[in-house]
């Protein structure tokens, strides 16, 4: 018996190891381990129709248990977010999957409305992704992936390299200089998009740069990029988290009913 198909559901995929910041899904930001921030604040999008997290450890899928979020466990073998939101999409077909990266807690509802409305103003749309303005001398540090764009929004390229290159900084008006934009790690995919993911072989260009997204483009597979005024902290380091949390504070931002959950030790 085929199961039925929903339309849009929201997967987190979490892994409990990180090279840089171990733990980083269960550390603590504001008093609540950041991955019960994505969940809590993704929810706020209505045009969620569910909204669980990916993972294959234990110890996460208890602290989500601990806060009443949905959960899947997953293999542990996958490489990527990606992947384990295919092995998802084996279980709960759906129209559209969103992927909320695990140590993105500045989400907002926004984001992942902006996300979807290229899938509803124009149906062929396969896949989504958002950008935001980044400043030339940010767009230097090879940790901020950077994405250029063609006029109608599609994706031309992603790379950790300053992209576009200023060829004549000194005689160009500063007016007139290169606008760089920061990719933030959010997607939308239609199924259909999901399915030739994983029947494509792994693209020269993407395991050069070490972004999966360079996929879909080699194989010819269009990326709609949209520009958001809203810019995140993706958590990779300590540094990192301690901005988040100042955010937070200064933005006065809680996490009304839910239960404590002790965090790594």
């Amino acid at each position: 018996m085929a199961l039925a198909r929903s339309g849009i559901i929201g997967v987190i995929p979490a892994r409990l190891e990180s090279e840089r910041l171990p733990h980083k899904a269960l550390r603590a930001v504001a008093g609540h381990p950041m991955l019960v921030w994505v969940w809590r604040r993704a929810r706020q999008a209505g045009a969620l129709e569910e909204l669980l997290v990916a993972t294959d450890s234990q110890e996460i899928a208890a602290c989500c248990r601990a806060y009443s979020i949905p959960v899947e466990m997953t293999r542990s073998a996958h490489r990527s977010g990606t992947e384990r939101i295919l092995e998802v999409m084996e279980r709960r077909p759906a129209e559209i999957y969103v992927n909320i990266q695990g140590d993105e807690p500045m989400v907002t509802a926004e984001h992942i409305e902006l996300l979807l409305a290229p899938f509803r103003e124009s149906p062929p749309t396969l896949v989504s992704t958002l950008k935001v303005a980044l400043s030339a001398e940010s767009a230097q540090n090879p940790n901020h992936t950077k994405v250029v764009a063609d006029l109608e929004g599609r994706a031309l390229y992603f790379s950790r390299a300053p992209i576009p290159y200023d060829r004549d900084p000194a005689e160009r008006d500063p007016a007139g200089r290169p606008r760089y934009y920061k990719h933030l790690g959010f997607y939308a995919y239609r199924a259909s998009a999901l399915e030739k993911f994983r029947a494509f072989a792994p693209s020269p260009l993407e395991q050069s740069e070490k972004l999966e997204q360079l996929r879909f483009l080699e194989h010819g597979v269009p990326i709609v990029v949209v520009e958001t005024a809203r810019d995140t902290i993706g958590v990779d380091t300590e540094d990192d988290l301690e901005k988040v949390e100042e955010y937070f504070r200064k933005e006065g931002i809680r996490l009304p009913g839910a239960s404590e959950v002790p965090g790594p030790a």
